[in-house]
């Protein structure tokens, strides 16, 4: 039986910057992830309609070492591609990014498989970001990336260069030609090259990551150019259609199927509500079907450039996967594949599954809001109306020390049910946010609860309402704190801009976390008995 339809977005949640890969009746597609370890999602499919989240590869400090890097910094727009019997992964360690420089040190690894193991490192450059590798038929590989000009007065977007990458001798070798200027949409980035019946093509991302975004489409005879772009630029975007239920489309990715069909996959976004431009579910993946022209330009397959909510699915097999229990138990040697932490590999040095069998313990550490040692794992929102729920035994010993459940955007975005200690109510619930780095407290005084005993904790998503809930008894629930603004969770909130520079960047999205915290530095361990996440649709 073979699927009929696909539903965007395939890859719901924080999942942007997709690149897709067909590696005989397998398809990959790798998506960003910034500051959370382990760095790069890998999704794999055989039918395009059924995804399943696979692997992180960049798991090791020695790959990746996040610990410092900004919000929203870390790993930008991977590129997977495969030659030679193996896989080539090639991604971006943003550093600093917001002002006018820019730290974005870009890397090479490698693997037989897709599980693995991968290589450690090749380092490839500091020029710009997006880095994508493309074979040719005679076997020379090419790095096409957009390169950052800081200078006043200059494009910072400063165009696609293209250099020669030896596997061999791994480094890039010759010289740097920049290739593409861009559109007049500008803020070229996010290349991809392909070669089709003599031409090459250069797709780019451009008009930016918001709501301007969009993909276009350059061709020329030679890999060094000149590029012609298509001239019915863009070949995809929602700009200046409010209507439409994706928004922000655009850094798209081709792949061809063994039936001989075409799909994009692109970024995508959807707005809590038509009056409200907030994605607290982060940028995600889209897929449409595409068709080629008879003078040769890739189009969607309906003529226009509007993203379709569905599309028709490719002449394959129907492969469907399991579907993820709602809850996990925390009864297993390893943590379910779904956790994430920030900026540091998961080691028994602040998070365990041993120490109290059958729980989650996390050793506290820095504040939330640290960019070092946070010990916070968390799981993406992936649907508008949602909740999540865990019990956790906690006795704090003073007013620094604290544990539970979070509503997480970056250090400076947030809200967090912690169970603390108060000096007037003793070991008790509040809610706190970071709010742009401003501290606030939405539930003075605080609420008693029994010293050394479990309390449940829940959070209910319903669009940009947010609720927290506790129970004693995990049956009676109460609501702790207002209704709370969930649309202060997204990128949109998050990113500043002061004087024509960008402070501040958002480029992730909602998690939902369990996390401890000890501003003493005794690393008070807090232990959580299951969590469940739970999705009530949109």
């Amino acid at each position: 039986m073979t699927a009929s339809r696909i539903r965007n977005p395939i890859l719901r949640g924080f999942n942007p910057d997709p690149s897709i890969l067909r590696v005989g009746e397998d398809y990959y597609i790798a998506t960003s992830t910034f500051q959370w370890y382990p760095g790069v999602q890998i999704h794999h499919s055989r039918d395009l309609v059924h995804w399943r989240l696979l692997v992180r590869p960049l798991d090791r400090p020695s790959q990746l070492d996040l610990i410092g890097n900004p919000d929203s910094g870390g790993v930008w727009a991977p590129c997977l591609t495969w030659s030679d019997h193996r896989f080539y992964l090639v991604y971006t360690d943003v550093k600093s990014h917001a002002g006018a420089f820019k730290d974005t040190h870009n890397y090479v690894v490698t693997a037989p498989d897709i599980m693995g193991p991968w290589s450690e490192p090749v380092y490839l450059n500091s020029n710009g970001f997006d880095p994508s590798l493309f074979r040719d038929d005679d076997g020379r590989r090419w790095l096409v990336q957009m390169q950052w000009d800081f200078r006043k007065d200059r494009n910072p977007f400063n165009g696609i260069y293209l250099r020669e990458y030896s596997a061999e001798e791994r480094r890039l070798i010759g010289p740097s030609l920049r290739i593409y200027d861009g559109s007049p949409l500008g803020l070229t980035e996010g290349p991809h090259l392909y070669k089709k019946d003599g031409y090459y093509y250069l797709m780019t991302a451009e008009g930016g990551t918001g709501y301007e975004h969009a993909v276009t489409v350059a061709r020329a005879r030679r890999i060094e150019g000149p590029y012609e772009a298509d001239p019915r630029t863009p070949m995809l975007t929602s700009y200046g259609k409010p209507e439409l239920r994706l928004q922000k489309a655009g850094h798209g990715s081709l792949v061809h199927t063994q039936t001989d069909e075409w799909y994009l996959v692109h970024l995508c976004g959807r707005p809590l509500a038509s009056d409200d431009l907030r994605c607290n579910l982060g940028r995600e993946t889209a897929i449409q079907r595409c068709v080629w022209t008879d003078d040769g330009w890739p189009r969607l397959a309906d003529g226009g450039s509007d993203p379709r909510d569905d599309v028709t699915a490719p002449a394959l097999q129907a492969a469907p996967w399991a579907q993820s229990p709602e809850k996990d138990d925390f009864n297993g040697e390893t943590l379910d594949l779904q956790w994430q932490s920030l900026r540091q590999p998961m080691s028994e040095d602040w998070i365990s599954l041993a120490a109290r069998p059958g729980w989650l313990r996390l050793k506290g550490m820095e504040s939330p809001n640290s960019r070092f040692r946070h010990s916070l794992i968390g799981r993406r929102q992936q649907a508008f109306r949602c909740e999540a729920e865990t019990l956790v035994d906690f006795t704090p010993e003073t007013y620094q020390q604290m544990a539970g459940l979070i509503y997480y955007y970056n250090s400076q975005n947030y809200y967090y049910l912690r169970i603390g200690r108060d000096e007037e109510a003793g070991v008790s619930l509040s809610v706190v946010a970071g709010d742009h780095g401003v501290y606030r407290d939405y539930s003075e005084p605080p609420i008693p609860i029994p010293e050394g005993r479990p309390v449940y904790l829940k959070l209910t998503l319903d669009y940009g309402a947010l609720q927290f809930h506790y129970a004693p008894d995990g049956l009676a629930w109460t609501s702790v704190g207002p209704t709370l603004d969930a649309g202060r969770i997204s990128d949109e909130y998050a990113t500043h801009l002061v004087d024509g520079y960008f402070t501040d960047w958002g480029f992730t999205g909602a998690f939902i976390g369990l996390c401890a915290h000890d501003l003493t530095g005794g690393r008070k361990s807090a232990d959580f008995d299951y969590f469940i996440y739970r999705e009530k649709g949109e």
